[in-house]
């Protein structure tokens, strides 16, 4: 169950936004909004393209805005984004852009309207750095990728 508060995000519909919805969320228990385009594109097999949404926004300070592939486009078509999760900082007031690019063999049409993306509100905590001579050891240690196994292919 998702928290009845909300945190209001002031949006700015751009002209070429006009008559689009806002991002909503398809149902009750939806983490991600879905951002439609507002434009028409092909993305070629390869392509990456920042697709317009027609809209800028205000997020409160301490939020961003993840932007997360739509697993339907990413499982039927290849179609995803590539610097997943995309960040939108709280203090950007451009136009929101969904970069896509197309994993898939076949082209793909996007049309003005067509749900493109998800985009997730969420806290932002800050670091502060510890500068210190030595860090506390673990069991792990200083074993890197696929240090802790679980995958057959890795041979672990």
């Amino acid at each position: 169950m998702h928290s009845s508060d909300s945190v209001p995000v002031r949006v700015r519909v751009l002209p070429h936004g006009e008559g689009l919805p806002l991002p909503a969320y398809a149902t009750d228990g939806a983490a991600g909004m879905d951002a439609v385009s507002a434009e028409d594109v092909t993305l070629a097999p390869g392509a990456r393209h920042a697709v317009a949404t027609g809209l800028s926004v205000a997020i409160p300070a301490g939020y961003e805005i993840q932007v997360r592939p739509r697993s339907g486009l990413a499982l039927k078509r290849g179609i995803s984004v590539p610097n997943t999760p995309g960040t939108i900082d709280s203090d950007y007031r451009g136009e929101v852009k969904v970069i896509l690019i197309n994993h898939g063999a076949e082209p793909f049409e996007i049309r003005r309207g067509d749900r493109i993306a998800q985009l997730v509100l969420a806290p932002v905590t800050r670091a502060s750095w510890m500068e210190v001579d030595e860090l506390d050891a673990t069991e792990r240690g200083e074993g890197g990728f696929g240090s802790t196994g679980g995958v057959a292919a890795l041979g672990n």
